[in-house]
């Protein structure tokens, strides 16, 4: 009997261990790269850009894609911290057979890295490369003036620290087979690189390299790139659409809010997107200054340099020693740092907490991105998309001990399902309410019926070892991307998110909604689709405000009239009881509402004063 139960237990503990060893290895083997091997040049690629000849290769899906296009110069040496320039034209032709390497940054779980890579450097600061993805035409079937085909513009996401755009997830070669349309992907500056702005730093320099703003002028730099040059490719530079998702999204406000981006793109989509920027005081003052600067500022960054280099040995001893170096010593101190020693000096962790998106006065404006939409005279008024997914949040609560616990160390079980989605929730219309409802009541006063907005809401998600996903992510942040792409490569999809059941539905799902997307590049608006055949995608108005994105068995597609602002959100959380005391009540209304205008100190204290100590929510403050 005792030989038979260790053989049971021996068995349980082989399938416990299995189990966990599947997970891992499904996690840690996702993010498959696209356009890393060396691809065999096809002659019908053969393209005249202004800077020389390219020729580029025919994917296995028929397709024309051109991979490692330089659309800048290195930003490398004494570019480092500027704003791009033009590339420079090269003799013969380009082999355009292979993606770049990624902008500098941490290997991050959230971009799919390998275990080898997570928390070390990894890309290069020579990165401002792009991808082109057209249909299939010989060289004397480009499209030509009168045909030229709508060009659409990713920006990808990864925080503004992390990230590439050669992703499975991002190819946007089932785009322009399906339907005849140009996709462009790029590598823009991330983390210090993107964004850093110290006093010191371009003293005397260009408005443009002072303003600290640089991945978003790269973004500038590849619109500018592709005026000049997509029609080579079969592309209108009358008819850009730039759409982008997260980090990307927030990008896309910047440039909605730049004058830098004027007449540079024709519409706009934008994907789980949030209007953020913050001052340049910010960026640069050291944390105790009468206007603090935040704790990775330019000038905290120096403080650490100065102590991890032996010159001092305290932070007040490195503030006096940096308030006495001339700006040219300064300077030339940082840019002696290599690129590797840069990233290192923050903490990989904190790496999503980087100052970013500075209202520079220069590249963008000086007041608060959600004032700007307040009057076209001061924004580039297009035709916009903006939408959220429903469950945004829900992952990043598996860590949250009150929420959720660990059975057998590794399988995450929700304690509470109706708290558990009370308080994510909260966080979910949030984002909501920021980046979608309360900015397209903003952008409708201004541009009229030209605002559409959405939600995604498929979480037809399997049960894994007991785990419901659908309930534990749902409709997740960046979910929606595959669907938009028609794009399903990426091995943890592949392997643990889509199955026999649920796979039918997904490819109805994308169908429909990359059609959606793809009608709007050709038209400015979404109507039914590129097809026809969808529900009728109405403009933000009185009686609708999104179009909701789900399966038949989840209601299908179709619009919804209720709008969610954060005032809205203050009264549900005042009168909700899902909570299981007023103390966690008020820690989020802590969250949601610290330094808002929506803030109330006496009603946070007779809720309980928690404080809000949930950090990856900080943002949604700003």
């Amino acid at each position: 009997m005792l030989r038979r139960i260790l053989k049971i237990l021996l068995i349980v503990l082989l399938g416990l261990v299995l189990s966990a060893a599947y997970f891992g290895y499904q996690f840690y083997i996702t993010g498959d790269d696209y356009g890393h091997e060396l691809q065999i040049a096809s002659e019908d690629t053969r393209r005249q850009t202004k800077y020389g000849e390219v020729i580029g290769f025919l994917d296995i899906t028929g397709t024309h894609t051109w991979m490692g296009l330089p659309y800048a110069k290195p930003p490398i040496g004494d570019l480092r911290w500027k704003s791009p320039q033009k590339p420079v034209s090269w003799q013969g032709t380009l082999k355009a057979l292979k993606a770049s390497d990624y902008c500098k940054q941490f290997g991050t779980f959230g971009e799919s890295r390998p275990p080898k890579e997570l928390g070390k450097p990894i890309g290069s600061e020579d990165c401002l490369y792009a991808n082109i993805f057209a249909p299939r035409f010989s060289v004397d079937e480009v499209p030509g003036e009168g045909d030229l085909l709508p060009v659409m513009v990713y920006i990808h996401g990864g925080g503004n620290t992390a990230g590439y755009a050669n992703q499975y997830k991002y190819s946007g070669r089932h785009l322009a087979q399906k339907y005849n349309v140009i996709v462009v992907t790029f590598n823009y500056r991330l983390g210090p690189f993107g964004w850093f702005s110290h006093p010191a730093m371009n003293s005397g320099a260009s408005p443009e390299d002072r303003s600290g703003n640089y991945g978003n002028l790269d973004t500038v730099r590849i619109l500018e790139w592709i005026k000049s040059n997509i029609e080579a490719f079969g592309g209108n530079p009358k008819n850009v659409t730039l759409f982008g998702e997260s980090a990307g999204g927030m990008n896309l406000f910047a440039m909605l809010a730049s004058p830098y981006g004027a007449g540079l793109f024709h519409q706009a989509i934008i994907q789980s997107g949030l209007p953020i920027s913050m001052p340049l005081s910010v960026a640069e003052n050291y944390a105790d200054a009468d206007e603090p600067g935040h704790q990775n500022s330019s000038k905290e960054v120096v403080n650490k340099f100065l102590i991890a280099d032996g010159i001092v040995n305290t932070r007040d001893a490195a503030i006096v020693h940096q308030d006495q170096m001339t700006d040219k010593a300064l300077s030339t101190y940082l840019l002696g740092k290599s690129a590797d020693e840069i990233l290192q000096i923050y903490e990989s962790e904190m790496m999503g907490t980087l100052p970013m998106i500075f209202m520079d006065g220069t590249v963008l404006p000086k007041e608060d991105l959600i004032d700007v939409f307040a009057d076209t005279s001061n924004y580039n008024a297009v035709p916009l998309i903006v939408g959220t997914n429903r469950d945004e949040f829900k992952p990043f609560f598996v860590s949250d001990r009150e929420l959720v616990e660990m059975k057998m160390g590794f399988l995450p079980h929700i304690i509470n399902e109706d708290y558990f989605n009370a308080v994510t929730g909260y966080f979910n219309d949030s984002w909501k309410a920021r980046g979608v409802d309360e900015v397209s009541i903003r952008l409708r006063a201004a541009q009229g019926d030209s605002v559409f907005a959405y939600r995604f809401d498929w979480d037809e998600l399997p049960t894994i070892l007991g785990v419901d996903l659908s309930v534990l992510m749902g409709a997740v942040h960046a979910s929606e991307i595959p669907f938009v792409f028609s794009s399903f490569d990426d091995s943890l999809m592949s392997n643990m998110i889509f199955n026999e059941g649920n796979t039918p539905g997904r490819d109805a799902l994308s169908d429909q909604m990359s059609s959606y997307w793809v009608e709007f590049a050709y038209s400015g608006k979404p109507g039914q689709g590129r097809d026809g055949k969808g529900s009728l995608w109405q403009p933000w108005g009185e009686s609708a405000k999104f179009i909701m994105f789900d399966t038949p068995e989840g209601g299908g597609v179709r619009m919804n009239p209720e709008a969610v602002t954060r005032s809205t959100l203050k009264r549900r959380i005042m009168t909700d009881t899902s909570f299981p005391d007023e103390k966690s009540k008020s820690e989020i209304y802590d969250c949601m509402f610290k330094e808002s205008p929506h803030w109330d100190e006496e009603e946070f204290m007779e809720l309980g004063g928690k404080s809000c100590d949930i950090e990856i929510f900080e943002f949604l403050r700003l």
